[in-house]
């Protein structure tokens, strides 16, 4: 079993050795903690570093975010798009993004961001056919996650990116006794990825768990017999 546990200490050493700070994700951070407990729904410092220089490594254009808060990631996500890069994030919050907006502006990123308040499902299903992103990033409603992949995938250009939050779930995924139906949306999404043969994928234990889905090539062969 070759992995590393955790402690507070050593992950506070892992967030000062990578590029996780910067004076607006900083201060959006702190004002975010002052929302109370809802604010655990904001990314960790590492995973913005991490989606920022995925959508980097890819050239990536074009990017999707369902589940925006108050803008964390969103920011991550555009700051790693091409100069004239566009990013559509779904929310069904103005409160939260009214915080997300004002950030926006902050990190110079505004112009490149569109949002849309309304079910993420009814906004991507509304999207034309010409409309194909190269990145996506679903942070949302557990019970909606199949269907957002679902909705995603046939859209995103092949050898694009989907990253998946929250597929370890505190523990809970793992957990036989736990039937909270959120627990068991995350637990069958696992599941479906891990048999998924029109992508490649690999679950990292970060922050609370990433899934990384490449979208396969027609015609590319399966590793899996």
């Amino acid at each position: 079993m070759k992995y590393t546990r955790m402690t507070p200490a050593l992950y506070a050493y892992l967030v000062a050795h990578g590029h996780n700070h910067d004076p607006v994700l900083d201060a959006l951070s702190e004002e975010t903690i002052r929302l109370g407990g809802i604010s655990r729904m904001q990314v960790a410092p590492e995973q913005g570093s991490l989606l920022s220089i995925l959508v980097r490594a890819i050239g990536a254009r074009s990017a999707i975010e369902i589940g925006t808060f108050t803008g964390y990631s969103a920011i991550c996500i555009a700051r790693g798009l091409a100069p004239d890069g566009r990013l559509l994030c779904c929310d069904t919050s103005e409160a939260w993004t009214s915080i997300a907006r004002r950030y926006f502006e902050k990190a110079g990123v505004a112009d490149q961001i569109t949002l849309r308040i309304g079910p993420a499902i009814e906004t991507l299903n509304a999207l034309g056919p010409d409309e194909r992103p190269d990145f996506a990033f679903i942070d949302a409603d557990k019970r909606s996650y199949r269907a957002y992949y679902e909705a995603l995938l046939p859209r995103v250009r092949s050898n694009g990116l989907l990253v998946l939050d929250n597929v370890l779930w505190s523990g809970r995924v793992i957990d036989p006794a736990d039937r909270e139906e959120d627990t068991q949306a995350i637990r069958a999404m696992n599941d479906f990825i891990a048999t998924d043969r029109r992508v490649q994928a690999v679950m990292l234990a970060v922050a609370d768990g990433l899934t990384i889905v490449r979208k396969r090539v027609p015609g590319e062969v399966s590793e899996r017999v």
